[in-house]
Formats: C-alpha cells, sequence, structure tokens
C-alpha cells in the first residue's frame, strides 16, 4: 500500500512548526533554527523522509499546497535534507518556476541577457538533471542570446516530444519527483552507506523561495565562515561573487571579491558594510546558539540580506579538534561534549604525515592500510639497502614479499614498509605501528622481482629501485611519484583535549613497547606503563643477533649460558633505560617468546655469512637450520615451551630485569616490574618457571644487599589457558591477553595468510569483519570472558588486561569495560586514539543511565 502524502509531511518552516531533523532532514531542522535567531530565510516548505519516499515510490505530489506558502509566480529552490550533510544527496534544483512569461518579467527587471542567461541554464539542468536528456544536446553559448534560448526549447521540444513545461506546479513535481528517485538508486545508497549511513537512511527535501543575486545595487551570491576549516584557527573565510547568474559562481576566481579589507582588491566590508555587520553578528549569534562553527551562504540583492543556509563548517581532523577545543573553552559547550564531538580516528591523522586531500593520487596498488600515516621514498627491495639508504640521509620505501625479524634495522631506517603479503596482525603491521611507520600489507596484486629489483604494478606498468613512491598506510596506497604532504599537528588543543578525556575515561591505557625509544613515544602520549615490552625484538639490534645465533649453535648448556652471559649486560642496560623513561609508571616485560629459528639468516649467501663468522664449516650450518625448522613454527617450540627446554635464556632475562630494577630503584621511586610468561597452556608451566624466577630474584637480592618486589604473570593466548585460568592464576599476579595469537588460535587461522581470502570471506558474510583487525566479540571475546571470571575464581585480585593489537580498538575498549579489565595496551601511537575512545565510551554510559 502506497504512502499517502499528508499535511504532516509538507512543513511550512516557521519558528514554531513541529520539526525534527530525523524527520525533515538535518538542512530543514538547521532552517528553523536560524529562523528561530530571526534570520533573514526566505519562506521555506520541508518535504519529510516519509512524503520524499512516498514521492520515489510513484505517489503524486500535491504541489499546490506546496505552492500556496509562496507568492504568485514564484521562483523557487529545491535542495536536499538529510540527517547528515555527509551523506550527501542530489544536487541543488534552481530557479524552478522559470518560463515564457518569467523570462519577460526578469527582463525588464533585470535586463534581457541577465534573464535569457538564467533562463537558459535553467532549461539545461531540467533536461539533464530531471528529464535525463543527453547533456551535449544542451551546451550554454559563451553569449546568450533570444534566438539560443528558442533554440534550446526546440531541442527539448524534439527530444520528449513535449514543449517545455512553462506550469510551475508541473516542473516542481518532476523535480522532486527526480531528486526523491535518485536518493532510492543502487549507486546513490551504496555511496551514503560507504560514508556510514544506514541503508534505510531517509531523505527530506526543502522548498525554498528563490533570492536573486542580481540587482542594480550590490548583489551577489557569497559564503562566509569564521574559522580555518584546515587548522580550526579563528578568522574569516570565503568568498562574495558580485551579480551571480548561476550556482557555480562561487567558483569562479574572476571579479570575485574579498571579504574583509584587502589591499589585492575589493571587499563586501567596504562595499556593502551594514551587510558585512550583519553576517558577523549572524556568526557569533550562531556560535553561541546553535553550539557549532557555522558556514553560512547568503544573497545580496541591492544589499539587502538573505540567508540561504547555515551548515556545520567542514573541517579536517586538525580542525575538529581546534574547534571543539576552543568552544569549550569559551563556555559555549561542556569539556564532555568537546571529547565527544571528534572521532577517535581522527587523532590518528594528527600523529602522522598525511597526503593532502587536494593532491592527484598515481595508484600503483592497493593493500590493506596496516599502520597509518604516509611517506615518500625511493624504492628499495632489502634491508641493507634500506640502511645504506638512510646512511646516505635519503629517504626510502622497503618492498618485500614479507618481512621477518631479520628486516627489523631496515624497517626502522625506511620511511614506509610494503609486503606482498600478511595482513593486520602480521609482523610488517605490528612493528609498523609500534614505531609509527605508514604500513602497507597484503598488496598482493603487485609482481615483485628481487633479483632485477623490479616491481610490477596491476596495469603493468613497472618500477625500479631508486624511483620515487610513496605510502599511504591510511588508506592502503601505494602511490607513483611525491604527493603534496600535510605534516602532523600535535598542538596545545590536541594535549588538551586528552586531559579532559583522561578525566574521564575508567580503564587503564598502556602501550606495547619493545625499544627504550618505543617507550619514548608511549611516556609522550601519556601511556599509564607499558603493557607488553617482547623482548626478542631487542636481540635484533647491532651485534646482539650475532651473539643470539652463537648462542643457539652451543651445544650444552653451559656454553649456552657463557655466551648469554655476553648478552645480559645489553639486556640489562635496555630495561634499566625502560624503567627510567617510564618514571616509576608499571612495565610488563614479556620473557623471550620467538622460535629459535627466526634468528638465524634465509637464502645461501646468509648461510655462508653465518657459517664464517661462527668458524663452522657450511654443512653444520646448513644441517643446524634444518633441525630447527618447524611445519608451524607459531604453534612449536617457543614461549615457556623454549623457555622451559632451554632455561638459560629465561634466566639470563630475570637476572638483567632485576639488576635493572635495583640500579633504577637506587636512583629514585622504587621499581616493581612485572614479568609475562608467553604462549602458556597449563599450570606446571607456570609452576616451573615461577620456581627458577625466584631463584634467580633471590640470587639477585644475595648479591646486590637490596630487597625488591616484582609481580609474575601470564600471557593468555591459547584457547587452554583461558579455558583453565583458575588453576594458572593461582600462580600469577595478572593475566593479560594477548589477543593476536588467541585470535589466530581459536579461528585455526594463520594471521600471515588471512590477507589472501579474508575480503572475500568479510563480502560473503562468512565474518562480518577481519577478526584480526576487529576483536571477535561473539568468539575470541567468549574465551576472554570465560578466562577472566575464572581467573577471579583462582585469584580474587588478578590484575586483567588484553595486549595484543584489538587494545587500541573502540569495540575491544568496551568489552573490556564492561567485564570489568583493569586496562588494555597498544601500539604507542594508538594511545591517545585509545585514550579518547575510553572516555567517549565512558561518557555514554554515564548519559544513558
Amino acid at each position: 500500500m502506497q504512502k499517502v502524502i499528508t499535511l504532516k509531511d509538507l512543513c511550512h518552516v516557521t519558528k514554531t512548526a513541529p520539526m525534527a531533523a530525523n524527520i525533515h532532514g538535518g538542512r530543514a531542522k538547521c532552517l528553523q533554527r536560524l529562523i528561530r535567531l530571526d534570520m533573514p530565510v526566505p519562506t521555506t516548505v520541508a518535504l519529510s523522509f516519509d512524503a520524499v519516499r512516498a514521492i520515489a515510490s510513484g505517489q503524486p505530489v500535491d504541489t499546490p499546497q506546496i505552492l500556496r506558502h509562496f507568492e504568485a509566480a514564484p521562483l523557487l529552490s529545491v535542495r536536499p535534507s538529510s540527517m547528515d550533510p555527509d551523506w550527501g544527496g542530489p544536487g541543488a534544483m534552481l530557479n524552478i518556476g522559470m518560463n515564457d512569461a518569467k523570462h519577460a518579467e526578469l527582463s525588464e527587471t533585470i535586463g534581457a541577457s541577465a534573464a535569457t542567461r538564467i533562463y537558459m541554464r535553467y532549461i539545461q539542468s531540467f533536461a539533464i538533471e530531471v528529464a535525463r536528456l543527453d547533456p551535449e544536446e544542451f551546451y550554454l553559448p559563451d553569449q546568450p542570446s533570444t534566438d539560443a534560448l528558442r533554440a534550446m526549447l526546440d531541442t527539448y521540444e524534439a527530444e520528449m516530444d513535449a514543449a517545455f513545461p512553462q506550469d510551475i506546479g508541473e516542473q516542481l513535481g518532476e523535480v522532486l519527483r527526480s531528486m526523491a528517485r535518485s536518493w532510492e538508486g543502487t549507486t546513490a545508497r551504496l555511496l551514503r552507506q560507504a560514508k556510514g549511513a544506514p541503508a534505510d537512511a531517509g531523505l527530506g527535501l526543502v522548498v525554498q523561495d528563490m533570492a536573486l543575486a542580481v540587482g542594480a545595487g550590490v548583489s551577489g551570491s557569497g559564503v562566509i565562515q569564521f574559522v580555518d576549516g584546515t587548522t580550526g584557527s579563528e578568522g574569516i573565510n570565503g568568498r562574495f561573487a558580485p551579480q551571480a547568474l548561476h550556482s557555480d559562481a562561487l567558483r569562479d576566481a574572476e571579479g570575485a571579491l574579498f571579504l574583509t579589507r584587502d589591499p589585492r582588491g575589493k571587499s563586501l566590508e567596504e562595499e556593502a558594510p551594514e551587510a558585512f555587520e550583519q553576517l558577523i553578528a549572524f556568526g557569533a549569534l550562531g556560535r553561541q546558539r546553535l553550539r557549532e562553527e557555522m558556514e553560512i551562504k547568503f544573497i545580496l540583492t541591492n544589499g539587502q540580506l538573505t540567508i540561504l543556509d547555515a551548515v556545520r563548517v567542514q573541517r579536517s581532523s586538525r580542525a575538529a579538534v581546534r574547534i571543539a577545543v576552543d568552544l569549550a573553552e569559551t563556555g559555549v559547550i561542556p569539556r564532555e561534549e568537546a571529547v565527544m564531538r571528534v572521532q577517535p580516528a581522527a587523532l590518528s591523522e594528527l600523529l602522522h604525515r598525511q597526503i593532502d586531500r587536494s593532491a592527484v593520487r598515481d595508484v600503483i596498488v592497493r593493500g590493506i592500510p596496516a599502520s597509518p600515516g604516509a611517506a615518500a621514498g625511493q624504492l628499495v627491495f632489502t634491508a641493507n639497502e634500506a640502511q645504506a639508504s638512510a646512511a646516505r640521509g635519503e629517504a626510502c620505501v622497503l618492498v618485500r614479499r614479507e618481512t621477518t625479524p631479520e628486516d627489523i634495522r631496515g624497517m626502522h631506517a625506511a620511511a614506509a614498509v610494503v609486503t606482498l603479503r600478511g595482513g593486520i596482525t602480521s609482523h610488517a603491521a605490528v612493528i609498523g605501528r609500534g614505531i609509527g611507520l605508514p604500513c602497507i600489507v597484503g598488496a598482493a596484486d603487485l609482481d615483485i622481482d628481487e633479483r632485477k629489483r623490479i616491481i610490477t604494478a596491476p596495469d603493468g606498468r613497472t618500477f625500479t629501485a631508486g624511483d620515487m613512491v610513496t605510502v599511504d598506510g591510511s588508506t592502503g596506497q601505494m602511490l607513483a611519484g611525491e604527493p603534496a604532504m600535510l605534516e602532523a599537528a600535535l598542538d596545545d588543543a590536541f594535549q588538551t583535549l586528552l586531559s579532559w578525556a583522561d578525566e574521564v575515561r575508567d580503564i587503564g591505557i598502556r602501550a606495547n613497547a619493545d625499544t627504550p625509544a618505543d617507550a619514548q613515544t608511549a611516556r609522550n602520549f601519556n601511556a599509564q606503563g607499558i603493557g607488553l615490552c617482547r623482548t626478542e625484538h631487542m636481540f635484533f639490534d647491532g651485534d646482539r643477533v650475532d651473539l643470539m645465533r652463537e648462542m643457539i649453535f652451543t651445544e650444552n648448556p653451559e656454553g649456552r649460558a657463557a655466551v648469554l652471559e655476553r648478552l645480559m649486560p645489553l639486556q640489562r642496560s635496555d630495561f634499566r633505560e625502560l624503567f627510567r623513561i617510564m618514571q616509576g609508571q608499571p612495565v610488563c616485560i614479556r620473557l623471550f617468546d620467538m622460535p629459535l629459528h627466526e634468528f638465524l639468516p634465509a637464502g645461501k649467501s646468509g648461510l655462508r655469512e653465518l657459517a664464517e663468522l661462527l668458524n663452522v664449516p657450511m654443512a653444520e650450518v646448513t644441517a643446524r637450520v634444518e633441525d630447527l625448522t618447524e611445519y608451524n613454527p607459531m604453534l612449536g617450540m617457543r614461549g615457556v615451551r623454549l623457555g622451559l627446554t632451554v632455561p638459560e635464556i629465561y634466566d639470563m632475562q630475570a637476572r638483567a630485569i632485576f639488576q635493572a630494577t635495583v640500579a633504577v630503584s637506587e636512583e629514585g621511586d622504587p621499581v616493581v616490574p612485572e614479568i609475562m610468561i608467553p604462549l602458556v597452556s597449563a599450570m606446571r608451566e607456570v609452576e616451573l618457571v615461577e620456581s627458577r624466577i625466584e631463584t634467580v630474584a633471590a640470587a639477585v637480592r644475595t648479591e646486590t644487599g637490596v630487597d625488591f618486589d616484582y609481580k609474575l604473570g601470564v600471557m593468555v593466548e591459547t584457547p587452554r589457558a583461558a579455558l583453565r585460568a583458575q588453576d594458572i592464576a593461582e600462580h600469577a599476579a595478572f593475566l593479560s591477553f594477548g589477543t593476536n595469537d588467541l585470535t589466530q588460535m581459536t579461528y585455526g587461522l594463520s594471521r600471515d595468510d588471512a590477507g589472501r581470502f579474508m575480503s572475500d570471506y568479510v563480502k560473503l558474510h562468512v565474518y562480518e569483519e577481519d577478526p584480526f583487525h576487529t576483536l571477535d566479540l561473539d568468539g575470541v571475546g567468549e574465551l576472554l570472558k570465560l578466562g577472566a571470571e575464572r581467573g577471579r575464581m583462582g585469584r580474587a585480585d588478578v590484575t586483567l588486561s588484553i595486549c595484543g593489537e584489538h587494545g587500541g580498538d573502540t569495540a575491544a575498549i568496551a568489552f573490556c569495560r564492561a567485564q570489568g579489565f583493569d586496562y588494555v595496551s597498544c601500539s604507542p601511537f594508538r594511545v591517545p586514539v585509545a585514550r579518547l575512545s575510553a572516555a567517549q565510551l565512558a561518557v555514554k554510559d554515564r548519559l544513558a543511565r
């Protein structure tokens, strides 16, 4: 049954009209607010969402009910009014009602040339947008004339087998029907859904009296805003186009006036000072009463001001933060509202360089956006090349099939990284986010020839080592050349907003930090400690990897202990630096987790270099590598399994931690390190490691004569550890859920290979989202919930957290708050985003009570 359009669906916009944004759209409601502020808004009629849906489905338009609110023979405009202007909508239609009689009337008042141009432009718009005729048949000549007008009317009649409609009711009905159907089209629906609109989002339409921007006095069309949309700083921006005969006039630089006095030319402030003062007053009034920075669209007709619309100023992420803070600091909105007005993702943009939105993008390939930010550099294909490039002071982009721990130094040297394989929690993605390095993974459509040092794009173009490319880790695009960039913007407004967020959030935010540099970044972003320090990453710096390789080739415990003794001062130095940087904040150190084979080189050249380093035969090196090779190393000899079978590693690390604890505690506040055992699946594993750790602690206490405390906990990464959390918690002060591996093991899915088919799975609705990108609350979340409940049964005061890459995700933070977790830990550059997300969740909960 068709919806019947009633008078309630056609609302004359007045101060007291019953209107709502969720019925008539944001533009219609905003116009009512402007009318309530006594701004000179033209007569307006708003059509509700229901009315527009009915029109789209074929319901006749009751144009007399609309036109009764306007004077006889008016000129009208129709504009879209959706809930959110960012959702888009059909373009505005202007000068509805223009016909032969109106053309003659306007020829007398504004001149034949102007009237003819208005009429011809309207015929063109109507023919193309409403009648859907070929645009090439309706071009506008440079000089309008009566003959050209007649020719255009004849063309319309020939194409339509009907004369151009002269009745305003008929014109208006056709325009409304066209705009309504346009909104309901498949393409329009997909576009707005991509911008966050629900599938059933409604569209309102606003019918408004036209104010002509032509006349004998100061006349024209203008737009004014009172802050800079890029920076958010206070200042008048916009332009004024005199004698504007069409909607595109504001885009034409020629003849436009400045708004404020300017030595380069005439200004509206000088030409129409009264109207200019009115605009300034309206801007201040709108800011105070509408509680927002507004962009005002206006018309001057012989000096008379008409306000067509006032919309929220379009703004960059940087400006969004500045505007929210300024509105709060001037008392327009409360601080909590300022916190709610900034999207957490906007902060991520501020932390990194970004490609200028106006820059041309020459896309080479698209992959998975794994670490935000943008960087340009010359193509390199190996970690050594990246290091050499950095030594020369040249920026480079490292492209690999996939990265391994051997590539870490090259990643630190590169400006950005691209891998053909991997997913959101692959090695390259995790390291990239940790050090703030723009990164794209899973760029499977890119072909790489490492021997020839060439990559081939999906379109067949080839790029060789040394070519300049740009990586946009925020969008997953790799671009040719070097487009314009916008620098990171961590100003005082950024810091102020986050300080307000910290006042209201109710869950701790720590950082995953593997090196002193990471820890300093975490400290700079006010992380409340380190929630995960992956110590194995420390072993790839400098000569440490060679010591690890020497240890691997040592046959007996005594020999391994001797090599590790040489490594211990380096570990101790790292831990001392971490403790100093964090200044008494908790530091959770995960004991060695990585399979030993990852320290060994791949390829004949690497094996040959290792044989020379260790002074052993090539055959012996090859045999040892084969011995350590595992079919599935991520489920093999790693984590606590390695710690129990090669206990000298954990003994060395514990000693280094405790010696650093003693040293830094003597310099200031006591340090209480948190030591975390990885990949646990049984209580007995914890008991055995606990015993050895306590033995080392006792020895250090005796050697130094200094008493100290520490906490021992477990990283819950296996489903069995979650299920047996009650037993495990009896020996653990804390349980930190490593959601990367827990997701991998729950799904039986390799995070490095998931990128090959994950997009297909999401499209087929097998999974709603990539579970490595968004925490699976139904499956993995159930294990987290069970683990938390059972952990508390084993130890009532156990500290609970998550420390995987999900830690900075809003949904994961919401889940952790609901389950009573103590903190989340995420990459350093996601800490500000997590702080804001946690605050917004707390505010929403408070408002919902």
